[in-house]
């Protein structure tokens, strides 16, 4: 199990960083000494620049952080897993067909124009044809109108329980709220203009894409009352400006936040955090208890992965514990997990993954993809370079893979190229992909309902696009269940037809943690990194 003293921890940094190298990591980002005098301005470093600014069309974690900062939700999902209302209320129905929101007072967009029924409406309909339990809830919508400039009517043909924890998640995707002239574009295409309701205002004028951001506290921001909770409650913004700037070497970050020139760094990797054990001036912490599940996709739609033999060979060739100890290293931190839903959740069942969780079995998957017919067709693997938590499970699983056979193409780049390349539906050779590595929050994929993976619609599912009748089956099967025990009863099949089908690898869980300075206080615990409630002594 994961290690229970990694919760909360002290450490100091040896070295600290020379005033030139302070001078260059601030240079271009806007900041002086005499307005950080002035002014409580947070300086973070994330796990990844940003580049894509519409969080509706990726799944990128710094995407939908980036929404959270500038967007607010209808509903949120607090620490209990409960959805709680955040910019409207609502009432239900007796025969649990009809949805009726109400706004809150005081909604009101960046550029002072009020929220209405039917700026909601237009960025629900938006997110539900990206979102895979969004798709699901339109199965049985009849209507989804604005009945006045306050009020949602969501009318359904059939009654789906779990539509406010759906529309209530915390990720992948959030339904964030964009003003109707913005959400009515296509699904399929980015917006350009980035006005929100949020606790926090876009600093366009200042973004350099992949290096830093800023975001500037929105004053006319109303929050909802109630102490925060995940993303529920109040969203209380105390200071006025967040950076969030690039630093792709872990090292040098480090040391910035040792001497003082940032506060907050999203992720250490694990091998540094020797050198924070004897600062008073740093806290490393963990947001959540249940951490990341790391996971493999492959491409359904070009060859050879369209071939499920050669798909179950790939997966048989992979040991979660080669790939967790390359990329964590300390036992402390991760875990060996074949639950797709999860390690420590309700839902968590581990059938058919014990070829993964035992070590693979690298003659077995020669067997196999020899029955296979596969021909050597080159498989593109991209590669990221500038996140910590995503380097090193392509070159594990480069290697295993041509121990098995395979003619492994790798191909590096960074993550938002990543990001951005893994949209594309081309040939491999023609810019496309075979296969990408990435990380989900545990509270991501820990139903079917939510987990992008799990959505079997073709061109209208997840990048890797799988047509699979049988796994949305399963999952309207899922919404029916009437109880905890079928539920379960349901996820158990859902796992076992996952781990043939191969929907995705998982490869364990793992947690990593944050470091920030002492200055920074009222850090909620989140899987999500947020700024409201953080304040910062001077």
């Amino acid at each position: 199990m994961l290690h229970e003293g990694m919760l909360k921890f002290r450490s100091r940094a040896r070295g600290a960083i020379t005033g030139a190298m302070a001078a260059m990591l601030l240079a271009g980002t806007g900041l002086s000494t005499e307005a950080l005098a002035q002014e409580k301005t947070i300086t973070a470093v994330m796990h990844s620049g940003l580049r894509v600014l519409d969080p509706i069309i990726t799944t990128a974690h710094i995407s939908r952080n980036h929404g959270y900062m500038i967007y607010d939700v209808l509903v949120a999902v607090d620490e209990n897993f409960q959805p709680q209302p955040q910019m409207a209320d609502w009432t239900i129905s007796d025969d649990k067909l009809t949805y009726t929101f109400t706004l809150r007072d005081g909604l009101k967009f960046h550029d002072g124009a009020p929220v209405t029924s039917k700026d909601v409406v237009a960025s629900l309909n938006r997110w539900a044809k990206r979102d895979s339990g969004g798709q699901l809830i339109m199965d049985v919508t009849e209507s989804l109108e604005a009945s006045d400039d306050k009020t949602i009517v969501w009318k359904l043909t059939d009654p789906f329980p779990a539509l406010l924890d759906t529309i209530g998640k915390q990720s992948a995707i959030p339904p964030f709220i964009m003003p109707e002239r913005v959400a009515s574009g296509s699904a399929d295409e980015a917006v350009t203009e980035y006005i929100g309701s949020g606790p926090f205002v876009f600093v366009e004028e200042e973004y350099q894409p992949g290096v830093s951001v800023t975001y500037r506290k929105f004053e006319d921001y109303v929050p909802r009352e109630g102490e925060p909770s995940w993303m529920a409650g109040g969203k209380e913004v105390k200071v006025d400006e967040v950076k969030w700037v690039t630093m792709p070497d872990a090292q040098t970050a480090i040391n910035a936040l040792m001497s003082g020139e940032i506060d907050y760094i999203e992720q250490v990797q694990i091998d540094l955090l020797p050198l924070l054990e004897a600062s008073e001036d740093v806290v490393v912490e963990t947001r959540d208890e249940l951490g990341y599940q790391t996971i493999g996709r492959m491409n359904f739609k070009h060859p050879p992965f369209d071939n499920k033999k050669v798909r179950q060979a790939a997966m048989m060739a992979l040991s979660q514990e080669d790939v967790l100890a390359t990329l964590i290293g300390n036992p402390d931190y991760y875990k060996v997990c074949g639950a797709i839903f999860g390690c420590g959740t309700p839902l968590a069942d581990d059938a058919g993954s014990e070829t993964l969780t035992s070590g693979g079995d690298i003659e077995g998957a020669k067997k196999l993809l020899e029955e296979s017919g596969y021909d050597g067709t080159p498989i593109v693997l991209m590669q990221p370079t500038d996140v910590v938590s995503l380097t090193a499970q392509p070159v594990v699983a480069a290697q295993a893979m041509r121990n098995a056979g395979f003619n492994v193409d790798m191909q590096a780049m960074d993550w938002q190229t990543l990001v951005t390349r893994r949209a594309s539906q081309s040939k491999p050779e023609d810019g496309g992909w075979n296969i990408f590595f990435t990380n989900w929050m545990v509270p991501e994929v820990n139903n079917p309902l939510i987990s992008p993976m799990l959505n079997g619609r073709g061109d209208n599912a997840w990048f890797g696009w799988p047509e699979d009748e049988k796994v949305e089956e399963l999952r309207a099967e899922f919404i029916a269940a009437d109880t905890p025990e079928k539920q379960k009863e349901v996820a158990a099949k859902i796992q076992a037809h996952n781990m043939d089908e191969v929907l995705y690898i998982p490869l364990g869980q793992y947690i990593m943690p944050q470091a920030r300075s002492t200055k920074l206080t009222g850090l909620i615990e989140s899987p999500v990194p947020v700024f409201w409630s953080v304040d910062k002594e001077q």
